[in-house]
């Protein structure tokens, strides 16, 4: 029986052999930026589950970009070598393509990791403090960000460029950035965070001004043949925010600038967003973006039965589905996805004798897991 869901998707030169992505998923473990050895063992772990793509969590462009003190980044020498380890450890294991997101946390940096609070962090615990497009708090209760002027815009540009040099000599698959959830490229993009009077403010196409001048730079760098994607909030979910129509208007203009796929999230900028969550909550904004625009879309939001993900590849809604929590909680969910199809996946070869077919007699062809 043929699966939509497992069926190739080729991206530039790269082609995946399936439409399952293993989401960016922060860890929150790294020291300083690096890469630590619980990141050999979450992204080693994954690039056995037989996802189509692999994609490394939100990786911090410099210090100040980072959420919390134990995300991870990519701006030192250090944070190369550390990623550059973890890397080749999964390519001698697997070889599934492996994708990084590159980010900037924006005012949300400085924070708690989400096991002692998620807020912002108190000065005695080296607190830092955060960037942003206007002097706008996240809430009453987090301190005010540093509204960045036109100079500083362009040494976080340069700082993405920079990162992206080091992915490139890292022989990265495929690269994503991050404008979505609240973090800094997204707060450009939101009439929630953004209130500046100059280019950079006002209207939708002085919003994306800033986003799409950073994207431009950023696929100059990254190589031609490589695909480049970026994730977006479809949806601030609030009043006043950033809407679908808006994220349309954006991704027909990333199209012309070179972009290969865009993730069609929601949320993030505000607490004051109002979210209804259920398997597949964030689809409406991933299936206007697709259906207006000729964009592969990924697409994302508790999708975690197989038929499910399966049909929003077959009705065309989505191109692809990234798992995050799902795939923490069920680290082989492509294994069970392809034997619910009908469908074949790749096991590593310690591992076949796992496949339902090995022992029927515990898993009836009929059967789910």
């Amino acid at each position: 029986m043929s699966s939509a869901l497992f069926s190739p998707l080729t991206l530039r030169e790269l082609t995946l052999s399936n439409r399952i992505v293993v989401s960016p998923m922060c860890q929150y473990s790294a020291i300083e930026g690096s890469a630590s050895d619980w990141h050999l063992m979450h992204l080693g772990n994954y690039a056995l589950c037989g996802a189509g793509l692999l994609v490394n969590e939100a990786t911090a462009v410099e210090p100040n970009g980072r959420i919390t003190h134990g995300c991870l980044g990519l701006y030192s020498d250090d944070n190369e070598a550390a990623l550059a380890r973890v890397l080749e450890f999964c390519r001698s294991v697997s070889d599934i393509p492996i994708g990084i997101q590159l980010a900037h946390a924006g005012r949300k940096g400085s924070s708690e990791r989400p096991w002692e609070g998620r807020g912002p962090l108190d000065e005695g615990k080296n607190a830092w403090t955060t960037d942003a497009p206007s002097a706008l708090p996240m809430a009453d209760n987090w301190p005010t960000p540093h509204a960045l002027d036109k100079g500083e815009m362009a040494r976080i540009k340069d700082a993405f460029v920079a990162s992206t040099a080091r992915a490139v000599r890292l022989e990265y698959d495929l690269m994503e950035l991050h404008f979505a959830h609240g973090y800094l490229i997204h707060e450009f993009l939101s009439p929630i965070a953004n209130r500046r009077t100059d280019d950079y403010g006002g209207c939708l196409e002085n919003r994306m001004h800033y986003p799409l001048e950073l994207f431009e730079a950023v696929r100059a760098v990254w190589p031609a043949e490589k695909p480049l994607g970026v994730r977006i909030s479809a949806t601030d979910f609030a009043k006043g925010g950033w809407q679908v129509e808006d994220s349309v208007v954006l991704v027909k203009a990333l199209q012309g600038l070179g972009c290969d796929y865009v993730t069609c999230s929601g949320g993030g900028v505000t607490f004051e967003q109002k979210i209804e969550l259920q398997p597949g909550y964030q689809l409406p904004g991933a299936e206007m973006v697709k259906r207006e625009t000729s964009m592969p879309v990924m697409a994302v939001g508790m999708i975690r039965d197989p038929q499910f993900a399966n049909d929003l590849i077959e009705e065309g809604k989505a191109d692809m589905v990234a798992l995050a929590r799902g795939l923490l909680y069920e680290p082989r969910w492509p294994w069970r996805a392809a034997h619910e199809l009908g469908a074949d996946v790749k096991y590593p070869s310690q591992y076949e004798r796992s496949r339902p077919e090995s022992w029927p007699q515990a898993f009836p062809k009929a059967d789910k897991f």
